[in-house]
């Protein structure tokens, strides 16, 4: 595990990004989430980043109870919030799965069924700093001991219209958040610093480096990814 430069309390056991940074196929689709390209990406994200969900899994199969969840996101799944608009105002018959989707923790249900979590899962969105939030929150749980270890997920779609004009409106309110060049989504299994095996603080690239162009307002998350070990054994 590598110590969160600047934030000496949290150290990384595992992390993944898939997205603008990371080539490769479209991930598989989600059974029982439809048209969206939201709910495949976060779920092929984490499982880059834990392995494959099992008994065996060392890094959750030990923490059922206490691994927390968190993912971060301004827009959420904004294809599907459309989509479902669109058959709105056209008169058509209502989709319940669209319904389901447009829940943004809908993806954390199926994840926490699948990997066997039962700690507490939340989901935030903030005018700037989404990254930071995020592990702002993640701190704030490890401060339980009930709490051993919290999964930060930070995903975001590539701009639409409605999202492009909804990111324009929180710059002119102020905000400073900055959605990603593409479909973009990291995740970060974080736990106490000080534990066994825990190295130095973590010295990748800053926020502003050319490595990071293109990641908006998830930079802060996916510049730790880089020199993490995800559990199917790349090193970022």
């Amino acid at each position: 595990m590598t110590v969160l430069e600047g934030r000496p309390a949290l150290a990384v056991a595992a992390a993944a990004c898939v997205g603008p940074l990371a080539a490769g196929a479209e991930p598989p689709a989600v059974p029982g989430f439809v048209a969206s390209a939201f709910n495949p990406l976060v779920r092929e994200t984490v499982r880059r980043c834990l392995g494959e969900p099992g008994a065996d899994n060392p890094l959750v199969g030990p923490h059922p109870d206490t691994t927390a969840v968190v993912l971060a996101t301004v827009a959420g799944d904004a294809t599907t919030s459309d989509l479902a608009s669109q058959r709105l105002v056209s008169g058509r018959v209502h989709n319940p799965l669209l319904f389901l989707q447009s829940v943004t923790t809908s993806i954390l249900g199926h994840l926490t069924i699948e990997y066997g979590l039962t700690g507490p899962v939340s989901c935030l969105a903030a005018d700037s700093g989404v990254g930071d939030e995020a592990l702002d929150a993640a701190e704030l749980l490890l401060l339980d001991d009930d709490i051993d270890q919290v999964l930060v997920i930070g995903a975001e779609l590539a701009p639409n219209p409605r999202t492009e004009a909804a990111f324009a409106h929180l710059a002119a309110s102020g905000g400073t958040g900055a959605p990603p060049g593409g479909d973009l989504a990291v995740a970060l299994l974080l736990r106490t610093a000080g534990a066994p095996g825990v190295s130095a603080p973590d010295t990748a690239a800053s926020d502003a480096s050319p490595e990071r162009a293109g990641t908006g307002h998830l930079a802060a998350l996916v510049r730790h990814t880089d020199r993490a070990r995800n559990a199917l054994g790349a090193t970022r």
